[in-house]
């Protein structure tokens, strides 16, 4: 029952983000009088389809609920079409293109909106040093209750969340932390965190507790900006940790280890559940900006070539570079999705 919960639960997430990722190049594409022919939640065979007949676009509801597409005539190609959309300036082009993940991203950010207006959001001052079985306190490093951190290794912070991660990401070993004590800025120098290992990487662990921040509006803006951008960031720098291998492919998860996550979430409640939720919409669009063929920061860029040289791409040469970048994304999901399925049963 708990996996039947589970499946629908993602699926229903999943949907939900694709479908206004998808409603983003859509709406767009309708503002600029692209000539549409198909606007899909999901791949595949067609579970449900209407076709407008004001229109001429087939709406449909596909059986793979991990994807979706808008078609428009000259995507991926030629067209006489006068509206086409190859036929349509580069700064309209561009601006379907990114309306996707744009919207994805700003629905995080509702998300974390109302998440931080009914649940307590942390601060960056110490309220204490709750026991635990660490052998390790920072507090042994003369970090104090009362103390306001502004700081970690330099990077300065201002809620619990940018906190918690900079100590996770470089807590590993000895840090420097700047506080606000008593009124005056000091630096503790070599600040030593306990640490955890987790899939062969060793993590920084936060061994103290902070006070909640006082909310206004102001501040629940202010604390939903901050934690945005701070998500943005952590998946730029994942890719980054990929790349230089302090991550591996373990790492990773695709839409069955996402899925698993939603679930536990959703059991925890709707707060957990809406926390997981902007996260994932957060990420895709962030995922979707990437400048890598087949995805809408690869076709960005071509854009943004053909704006800077007033010179075109060959409809062909683009359709064989999404082509082959399509492949490999597709090869990649499936290594993924592998190794999340085997995951399940070890």
């Amino acid at each position: 029952m708990d996996l039947i919960k589970t499946v629908l639960i993602a699926i229903l997430v999943f949907g939900f983000l694709i479908f206004i990722h998808e409603l983003g190049h859509y709406l767009f594409a309708r503002i600029f009088k692209v000539t549409i022919t198909e606007f899909s939640i999901g791949m595949g065979p067609k579970l449900v389809k209407y076709d407008s007949k004001k229109t001429g676009i087939r709406y449909a509801i596909s059986a793979i609920p991990f994807g979706g597409y808008v078609a428009m005539v000259g995507e991926d190609g030629e067209s006489d079409d006068p509206n086409a959309f190859n036929k349509k300036p580069c700064w309209q082009r561009l601006i379907i293109t990114v309306a996707g993940a744009t919207v994805n991203i700003l629905a995080g950010v509702i998300a974390i909106i109302i998440l931080a207006s009914i649940i307590n959001i942390g601060g960056t001052t110490v309220a204490g040093f709750p026991d635990t079985e660490y052998e390790i306190s920072s507090a042994d490093s003369g970090l104090m209750e009362g103390d306001e951190i502004i700081k970690v290794d330099g990077k300065r912070v201002s809620i619990l969340d940018e906190l918690s991660y900079e100590i996770m990401r470089k807590g590993h070993e000895p840090i420097n932390i700047t506080v606000l004590r008593d009124g005056k800025e000091i630096t503790l120098e070599n600040v030593v965190f306990p640490t955890d290992e987790e899939q062969g990487q060793i993590f920084g662990m936060m061994d103290f507790q902070v006070y909640a921040i006082e909310k206004n509006f102001i501040k629940v803006i202010g604390y939903s900006l901050s934690k945005s951008v701070l998500i943005v960031r952590m998946c730029w720098e994942s890719i980054a940790d990929l790349i230089t291998g302090r991550y591996t492919l373990a790492a990773v998860s695709g839409p069955v280890g996402i899925s698993e996550v939603i679930g536990t979430a959703a059991n925890q409640g709707a707060t957990s559940l809406l926390s997981i939720v902007s996260l994932i919409s957060i990420n895709l669009g962030v995922m979707n900006l990437l400048p890598l063929p087949a995805l809408d920061g690869g076709r960005t860029v071509m854009i943004l070539g053909e704006m800077i040289t007033r010179k075109k791409i060959p409809a062909n040469v683009e359709a064989t570079i999404n082509a082959v970048g399509l492949a490999l994304l597709l090869g990649l999901s499936a290594i993924i999705m592998v190794k999340d399925i085997f995951g399940l049963f070890t």
